[in-house]
């Protein structure tokens, strides 16, 4: 009796070990996994971070043109932009798993080859737990439900660092030089809320909206988050030398290894804070040229 019972549970536990798995992506579509994927090709960068922060970084054999963190992502092929994606050097690795944005080209020819695709595309801290969510299931290793805390944790300890008297300084953050500038409902405008800033942005005219270079100096923002390329050209702009961040010179001129940490959402969401405070305290770190 002792050891039929003892076989049962052995084979109720095989039996689970690879239980079927069934997730819905961003395209309201269903995908399912007999077994947690071993070879996986990621065409965003911050899906990338997502599958590393997971513990399954040894099981990309593929990524896109632009993921570059962590390290050890820059040695695995890389296969293409969300434009361009080579679908020929994708079939090639043989994956059991493409994880792409739904923005990705790519992506319906990539299916109509026969290879599992889940599309996810995070933009928000939501985003954020919800691709945790679905992927640590899926990849069955790290619980995601413990790394969402576990960056929320961090987070929360960044935000109490910045002193009292700095919350609430007005920040006006530029995407690109057009000006495009990340608004209160984009990623970084949540990371700004969440640090205790005031964006000068307002959500009202979406993520990333295009704006006249006079809404600016209107605002008057305390301190500037604009790409290093763009910085020492501010004073120039017309009437920006009026602006305090410019008179002050509180412009904090980010290089494109800090702009992948600010910008992308995913599990680095509390070393973006981080630049953030450093930025409002003046001390944020000079950016590689």
């Amino acid at each position: 009796m002792l050891r039929r019972l003892a076989l049962m549970l052995v084979l109720l536990a095989a039996g689970t070990a690879h239980a079927a798995i069934q997730v819905r992506d961003d395209r309201n579509a269903t995908v399912s996994f007999a077994a947690p994927p071993q070879r996986i090709v990621s065409l965003l960068p911050s899906l990338t971070e997502f599958v590393c922060a997971l513990d399954a970084c040894s099981r990309l054999v593929g990524v896109d043109d632009y993921s570059n963190f962590p390290a050890a992502v820059r040695k695995v092929p890389h296969v293409g932009g969300l434009e361009d994606a080579r679908i020929e050097a994708i079939v090639a690795l043989r994956p059991d798993l493409v994880l792409t944005p739904t923005s990705s080209r790519a992506l319906d020819r990539l299916q109509a080859l026969g290879l599992k695709v889940l599309a996810l595309e995070p933009r928000t801290f939501a985003d954020v737990q919800r691709v945790l969510g679905i992927l640590g299931p899926v990849l069955g290793t790290a619980d995601a439900a413990v790394t969402w805390r576990r960056i929320e944790q961090d987070l929360a300890a960044v935000a109490r660092s910045l002193p009292p008297a700095l919350r609430g300084t007005r920040v006006y953050f530029e995407v690109s030089g057009a000006p495009y500038a990340a608004g209160e409902s984009s990623f970084i405008g949540e990371l700004l809320t969440r640090i205790g800033a005031a964006n000068v942005v307002p959500a009202a005219l979406g993520p990333f909206p295009k704006l006249n270079p006079e809404f600016v100096v209107r605002a008057d923002p305390e301190v500037i988050f604009v790409e290093q390329g763009e910085a020492a050209g501010l004073p120039q702009r017309p009437g920006w030398r009026a602006i305090r961040a410019v008179r002050e010179q509180r412009i904090c001129a980010y290089g494109s290894a800090q702009a992948d940490v600010l910008a992308r959402p995913g599990p680095r969401m509390a070393q973006a804070a981080q630049l953030m405070v450093q930025c409002l305290q003046g001390r944020f770190p000079e950016a590689a040229r």
